[in-house]
């Protein structure tokens, strides 16, 4: 057995990858001759046969197959290598991006960003507020290097720091919804009902629905405490988070209409970043600092 190139892996990977030698190819800008002659030697040097070319498409042999999932922990650590050299190569930043979800407690979240740049002078805090699926794609999008808000958790170009459980409960102002009979809201009721909804600030993320009624009347709001009060005063009903309201639960003002129908939910509030894109220092300090004080968000 001989010696083996890691760009001969690579290409070796890619096709596997895509598919197919013109795919990898592409991928990796290289020429179709050039990826199929770097497998071809890899198979030479491992005296293996990796890959089946007798169909359509290229697939894995048995031994391919178990080739293939030990090499890519080879390059996950190559490419862990890599970024890790930027880092060290990166200075501290000018600034850094930040976006604000709707889940958030914007009180303690803004505490804890103001103590960390507090000490970093040298770094310009540029604040975003998005909603719904906005802040998710400016972080797909690279447009901010961090956001505090929920994430699909099996995205694995995401990696994230645990904040907090925010509950969310449906809720009206009394008298907006009366229960017929004293029996829980029912579906009938919120279709005939206006339903206050927070704005989607994403650009061409597909939409996703969150508590909708299909069929209510719908009243829009740019954020959580104008839909709070568009609910006080008794013009439409609406899920909110527990800890913007839970004065008003307590006093009456607003009550809650959750039932087998509308359950409400819990929401992951979480601090998230790219997992494939480098972090300068002032950003890897922030990450570190979201996760010593991570307690802070779970206090109302």
């Amino acid at each position: 057995m001989g010696d083996f190139t890691l760009h001969d892996l690579q290409c070796f990977d890619a096709v596997v990858r895509a598919g197919g030698f013109q795919a990898a190819a592409a991928a990796l800008h290289r020429s179709h001759p050039a990826v199929f002659a770097a497998v071809a030697r890899l198979e030479r040097q491992l005296d293996l046969t990796l890959l089946d070319r007798s169909g359509y498409r290229v697939r894995l042999t048995p031994a391919g197959q178990s080739f293939h999932r030990r090499a890519q922990a080879l390059l996950r650590e190559l490419e862990g290598l890599r970024t890790h050299a930027v880092q060290l190569a990166m200075g501290e930043e000018s600034e850094l991006h930040v976006v604000i979800g709707d889940l958030c407690p914007r009180p303690q979240v803004l505490a804890v960003l103001s103590r960390f740049f507090a000490r970093c002078p040298g770094t310009r805090l540029h604040l975003h507020f998005e909603a719904v699926g906005g802040p998710g794609e400016r972080l797909l999008d690279g447009d901010v290097d961090l956001i505090l808000h929920r994430v699909d958790k099996s995205d694995p170009r995401f990696e994230w720091v645990d904040l907090a459980k925010v509950p969310f409960i449906p809720v009206a102002a009394p008298g907006f919804l009366p229960a017929a009979s004293g029996r829980p809201i029912g579906p009938r009721q919120l279709r005939d009902a206006t339903q206050c909804v927070l704005r989607d600030t994403a650009r061409h993320t597909p939409a996703t629905s969150y508590f909708m009624v299909d069929g209510a009347p719908q009243c829009t709001v740019p954020d959580q405490t104008m839909k709070k009060e568009v609910i006080l005063q008794g013009m439409g009903w609406g899920h909110l988070p527990r800890f913007l309201i839970d004065k008003e639960l307590r006093d009456g003002r607003l009550r809650s209409i959750a039932s087998r129908h509308l359950p409400g939910s819990i929401e992951e509030l979480v601090a998230a970043r790219r997992s494939d894109r480098p972090q300068g220092p002032v950003a890897n300090r922030l990450w570190q600092a979201l996760q010593d004080e991570a307690a802070e968000f779970r206090t109302p």
